[in-house]
């Protein structure tokens, strides 16, 4: 069941930043002078797609919590850079954002060293 926390948490994470840059895609760019950036970002934590964010990642955080309780944390921290290629991939999927081969050897490093970090 430990593994099952760690998973979670990663998936949990991952999930909401997909969307929540989804969200803020949609509404568009963040105005410019303090007053409004205020008006603006108030404003967004009562739309749905952020409220679902915000919620992912607190069940993310118990998540994580119920990891530690199982694991040591040098063994299990390493695994959240999964969210980085993650993130990486989904949001080149669901967003179109760019995916090169940058970002694939970048990728590919991240899971070496997962690997290794974790022997």
């Amino acid at each position: 069941m430990g593994w099952l926390y760690v998973f979670l948490t990663i998936a949990l994470t991952v999930f909401g930043q997909i969307v929540l840059k989804w969200h803020l895609a949609k509404v568009g760019q963040m105005p410019t002078e303090l007053g409004p950036i205020v008006v603006f970002l108030v404003r967004q934590l009562f739309e749905v797609p952020v409220i679902l964010s915000f919620g992912s990642a607190f069940i993310a955080a118990l998540a994580w919590m119920a990891a530690l309780t199982k694991f040591q944390l040098n063994l299990i921290y390493p695994f959240m850079s999964l969210c980085f290629p993650l993130t990486m991939i989904l949001s080149a999927y669901f967003l179109g954002e760019d995916f090169g081969w940058s970002k694939l050897v970048g990728i590919s490093v991240i899971l070496i060293g997962l690997f290794i970090l974790t022997r």
